[in-house]
């Protein structure tokens, strides 16, 4: 009875040790950083003098708004977020949380990209340049960043183009 109660405790003072003193010889690898999955494009205000999908005289619009949305493989919104231009109208779309695992689920097949405002009062009735208004798909052009810590997949969308509601009317001699 004796020898069974040494066998527990010596177990046991084995167990509580392997728990305060992991091993040594256990292998650790770096842990590889999740890949992320970036939109970029541009948002301008187009010009008057130019019609239809023309971005000829366009100036930036900092500040302007637009929208990701995702769909998985049955068609259900799986990500929805808007997102906002900086200063020069670039936009940088990180699609935090979309959870796209599988190659039927590809962003490039699944997201479209929409304009959704500009803080313009001149220049905010949004155009279908590049499809803005129906939602553009996302393009690839290889681009892509990894640094120590971070990994990113940047997909492509636009220019897109809002324009003024009114431009003033001219004559050509």
């Amino acid at each position: 009875m004796a020898s069974k109660q040494l066998i527990v405790v010596v177990s046991s003072l084995l167990l509580i040790g392997l728990a305060f003193f992991p091993s040594t010889t256990a292998t650790t690898y770096p842990s590889k950083p999740e890949v992320h999955v970036v939109v970029e494009g541009m948002v301008y205000c187009q010009s008057c003098d130019r019609h239809g999908w023309s971005l000829t005289g366009a100036t930036p619009i900092p500040s302007a708004k637009v929208s990701v949305v995702c769909k998985n493989n049955i068609g259900q919104v799986g990500y929805y977020k808007t997102f906002q231009a900086n200063a020069n109208g670039y936009v940088y779309a990180e699609l935090e949380g979309n959870k796209m695992n599988r190659a039927l689920d590809s962003p490039l097949q699944n997201c479209r990209v929409k304009l959704v405002s500009s803080p313009l009062q001149k220049c905010n009735l949004a155009t279908n340049v590049n499809f803005g208004i129906d939602g553009a798909h996302l393009r690839s052009e290889g681009k892509s960043y990894t640094s120590k810590d971070y990994q990113a997949v940047i997909y492509a969308a636009g220019p897109f183009a809002f324009r003024p509601a009114h431009c003033p009317y001219t004559t050509s001699h």
